[in-house]
């Protein structure tokens, strides 16, 4: 990165390895692969343990190369069990490569690093800052930058020999996979095989070789050492242990779901039509609101318009705006069924987000789309700041259209995924997986898990469970209250 903060030129190019014959992960994907010509596999992965251990024992089968990206991989009991499982793999010569948003990694500047120092492992940062610790740097950096800084990437993807990805909503920590003992997220990642993984491979490189990535050893030298890499090791080591000795990892192995996909009963829904989608990498250098510059929008909202039955969405940030309101009411007034979940105030921990949303509510639900609020995972005191911090109970991201059509990747319904941050995702025609989507909505709306909200016959707001009937957020606290007001009479939406 320059001194004005531009982008520098990008680190040396450099591609995903291509498809072998020689790894266990060959020997377990070739077969099916080839039984299925022109065709790709998929499969919805909505359960947190069987998500953690797809992306663990990919690590152990890899025999070729690994490649991550994320926005957010947490220090915590999972984040470390996976780092020390990429670790294991690059010892047996696995070439390894991790590129992670840096808006949370520098807080973790040490442990990449270390990593970095590995013979076969690459650590790059997706539109790094420039100081590497201390909190008043960062501060003064994001103010001093902060059009720059305030943009970032949101992808995740977990690709093992080219063979099989993970691609969807969770990042790397406890709450992503079940095993947070407060808060877990309602999640869903999508399980790739075929010819949409070298897509996917393809967008991975396209962000790793992109001018607003920098190495981990151009960006602080100094800790990428030997000596950094035997401590963060002997770190890796004991968490692996502490990981398999914990509460989590015996329910893990109790786990229904997880003993079949180690028992190789994984069944895939094949198809011919599927698009892997992902917005250019150089989105976070554009200035303004350009919507051009989404790739993944340029997608979703043509799809979602050609609805002739039915459309279906989940997105735990909802801020439809301008665009996203008239397609979901345009759809509802064609005879469309049109239906809706996100977070509710009390289960949303960025409630600015919420403030954004209820600015369109009312006119939704007037204009026929049906409209649900999760309740909150555990309890209602889920801790929020106007802006974010712990996790709210949904984080899935996904779309079904007229029962045949399905979308699951990284994209909110809101104004920063579609003019701030990098997103992707994937669309695929399959009647069944999108059968499997509705099912999982019809779920997390019953009236154990959410509220609906409709109008009264005065036009008031109603949030009910079947049981009970409130008309105001339900359990949120003054000061939740206060925060989505304030978002929605300020003039910030387009940092939602």
């Amino acid at each position: 990165m320059t001194p004005s903060g531009d982008p520098s030129p990008g680190p040396t190019a450099d591609q995903a390895l291509p498809v072998g014959e020689g790894t266990e992960m060959d020997r377990l994907i070739a077969a099916p692969e080839a039984a299925h010509p022109g065709q790709s596999g998929f499969r919805l992965v909505s359960h947190g343990p069987e998500a953690l251990i797809l992306r663990a024992r990919s690590a152990l089968l890899a025999g070729r190369s690994l490649d991550v990206q994320t926005y957010i991989w947490h220090a915590d009991l999972t984040g470390r069990f996976l780092a020390h499982r990429i670790l294991e793999a690059a010892d047996r010569g696995v070439q390894v490569r991790l590129l992670v948003d840096d808006m949370d990694a520098r807080a973790k500047n040490q442990g990449f690093a270390a990593l970095d120092a590995h013979p076969r492992i690459q650590v790059r940062m997706f539109n790094p800052f420039q100081s590497r610790s201390g909190m008043w740097s960062r501060v003064v950096e994001i103010a001093g930058r902060f059009p720059r800084l305030n943009r970032r990437m949101h992808n995740k993807t977990w690709i093992a020999d080219n063979r099989l990805a993970v691609v969807g909503g969770r990042n790397l920590g406890d709450e992503y996979f079940g095993g947070d003992d407060e808060v877990n997220f309602f999640d869903l990642d999508f399980a790739l095989v075929g010819p949409v993984v070298r897509q996917a491979s393809a967008s991975f490189d396209r962000y790793w070789n992109a001018p607003v990535v920098r190495p981990m050893r151009d960006l602080d030298p100094d800790a990428v050492t030997d000596e950094a890499l035997r401590r963060v090791r002997k770190i890796l080591e004991s968490a692996a242990d502490e990981a398999l000795g914990s509460r989590f990892a015996g329910e893990v192995q109790e786990d229904g779901a997880v003993q079949r996909l180690v028992a190789g009963d994984w069944p895939m829904d094949w198809t011919d039509t599927w698009e892997f989608v992902s917005d250019d990498p150089r989105k976070v250098t554009l200035a303004g609101r350009k919507s051009e510059a989404s790739r993944v929008i340029s997608v979703l909202a043509p799809t979602a318009e050609r609805a002739r039955e039915s459309l279906t969405l989940i997105s735990p940030y909802f801020v439809p705006g301008e665009l996203g309101t008239r397609i979901l009411l345009g759809a509802a007034e064609a005879g469309r069924r049109v239906r809706v979940l996100t977070n509710s105030l009390v289960a949303n921990d960025v409630a600015a987000v919420h403030g954004g949303y209820s600015r369109y509510r009312e006119a939704l639900l007037k204009g026929g789309v049906e409209l649900w609020e999760l309740k909150p995972a555990s309890g209602h005191g889920v801790p929020a700041t106007a802006f974010g911090t712990t996790g709210a109970s949904l984080h899935t991201k996904a779309m079904a259209v007229d029962g045949r059509q399905l979308f699951v990747g990284s994209y909110n319904i809101d104004p920063r995924s579609r003019f701030l941050n990098c997103e992707q995702g994937v669309m695929a025609v399959s009647p069944a997986l999108a059968r499997q989507l509705e099912s999982i909505f019809e779920r997390q709306t019953s009236e154990s898990h959410a509220w609906q909200v409709r109008l009264d016959e005065g036009g008031r707001l109603e949030w009910s469970d079947g049981g009970t009937t409130y008309h105001d957020e339900p359990h949120a606290s003054p000061s939740r209250k206060l925060q989505a007001w304030l978002a929605r009479v300020l003039p910030v939406e387009a940092q939602l």
